[in-house]
């Protein structure tokens, strides 16, 4: 990568990288500066969280344009595959998935994927914590990061439901490699019963509704990532049965960030930790 030299990971720690920000197109909807300002005021960390509008077209010459005061970025749609392209380190949700939504900026960047594990902890908190079969809603890079999640909660077979069949290609090769068997089908044509769904479709998504009640009908839990409007199209039509909000997700991939912005791993717990998640759901 060229453009801006980066600092040594030492020096990541002192006072002057304290600049991040999330960035994606579109991003003036984002609850992210409000998470990050509620976890840093309870950690008392001066650093300062902006939102900016990058497309994937402007990503490489603007992440060339940070100088050295900056920490590190949080990343949305539809930057998760520059960023992948950009880091110079990569976790191991991150090369699986082929997608990082976390750059740690130093001498090094490092690009890490927290979607995943925030999937399972909002999954662990509304008590979902070992599935079988599985129902994956779309098919791009969020449709990734459930899938590593639903094979690290034991999954044995998942379906993916999109709207082109065929964009579902990396995910069947993804299956392969996780030893979950995947198969993929039209969004309108779900055939098996799930004891999960987990919708990765864009917010605001209105499936016919035939379509939708079918799915409720045979698709237990619904995990829909979307949050924004809520509660969404798919989780009304959902009735009775159970609804988890892609809040969850939000919330607790921020904390996994917030992990690496302060001590570059995603595992390891923030002081304070509960007060920090008290105050960043909040927040929301």
């Amino acid at each position: 990568m060229s453009g801006a030299a980066r600092i040594p990971r030492a020096a990541a720690e002192t006072v002057l990288a304290t600049r991040l920000a999330v960035w994606g197109d579109p991003i003036a909807h984002s609850k992210s500066p409000a998470l990050h300002a509620a976890a840093y005021g309870v950690l008392g960390l001066d650093w300062k969280y902006d939102r900016r509008q990058v497309s994937a077209a402007d990503f490489t010459d603007a992440l060339d344009g940070l100088d050295d005061t900056w920490r590190g970025l949080s990343l949305t749609m539809p930057l998760k595959e520059e960023a992948f392209r950009a880091a110079t380190t990569r976790d191991a949700h991150a090369e699986r998935t082929g997608a990082v939504n976390t750059l740690l900026l130093g001498r090094q960047v490092a690009g890490y994927n927290t979607d995943v594990g925030g999937i399972i902890d909002a999954l662990s908190e509304a008590g979902v914590t070992a599935v079988r079969s599985v129902r994956i809603l779309g098919a791009g890079a969020t449709a990734a990061s459930a899938l590593v999640a639903v094979a690290e909660l034991g999954a044995e077979r998942v379906e993916v439901a999109a709207r082109r069949p065929e964009r579902a290609a990396g995910l069947l090769a993804l299956g392969d490699r996780l030893g979950v068997a995947v198969a993929s089908r039209a969004l309108d044509d779900a055939t098996f019963d799930a004891d999960l769904t987990i919708a990765t479709l864009p917010s605001g998504t209105v499936l016919p509704a035939e379509v939708a009640e079918a799915m409720a009908a045979r698709g237990g839990t619904l995990f829909d990532a979307a949050y924004a409007p809520w509660p969404s199209a798919l989780a009304v039509a959902w009735g009775d049965g159970a609804v988890v909000s892609g809040l969850g997700m939000l919330l607790h991939q921020a904390v996994r960030q917030i992990r690496i912005f302060r001590r570059g791993d995603p595992l390891e717990p923030l002081p304070r930790e509960a007060d920090v998640v008290a105050a960043m759901r909040a927040a929301l």
